[in-house]
């Protein structure tokens, strides 16, 4: 297994592992990552200043990712969570957590003291892990993520 930032030539494949896994939850498409246009160009996304995305790769193949990215509207102190997805032949072997915690990780060396996340009532296994890495729910959204299909935000303190 190897954990690693992304790449250019991952962009297709990111993208079509990402709305494999809202069709596999039959989560909204609308107003979400799913019809979002950067998730085609998630490379060219994560050049941003303070951000990054973690790619975990097994035998050569994809199987997850998940970063941290400056979110328009959110305070200096605080960085969204994002792009946490993991294929359906790689969930329960503690993948996910390992992600996070290099999600953490980077949020904390990039000088941030807050991780923001926005989910879907869908991705309730995801959910377990945000809460089980000491995420709270909030009562509503911050920043101007654009994903108003969002309806589950939560915050951390790191």
């Amino acid at each position: 297994m190897q954990i690693r930032k992304v790449n250019k030539e991952d962009n297709a494949f990111l993208a079509k592992m990402i709305r494999t896994v809202f069709y596999e939850y039959n989560a909204p498409q609308e107003g979400t990552v799913f019809s979002d246009p950067t998730t085609d160009h998630l490379f060219e996304l994560f050049q941003t200043e303070k951000s990054v995305l973690w790619v975990v790769e097994i035998n050569n193949e994809i199987v997850g990712c998940c970063g941290i990215y400056p979110t328009s509207g959110l305070s200096k102190q605080t960085v969204e969570l994002v792009k946490f997805y993991i294929s359906a032949n790689a969930r329960g072997k503690g993948i996910g957590r390992l992600l996070m915690e290099k999600s953490i990780a980077s949020a904390r060396t990039h000088g941030f003291s807050e991780l923001y996340l926005e989910s879907l009532p869908e991705f309730s296994n995801a959910i377990g892990i945000y809460e089980r890495q000491g995420f709270l729910k909030l009562e509503k959204p911050l920043g101007a993520t654009g994903h108003s299909g969002c309806n589950i935000w939560m915050l951390k303190k790191i």
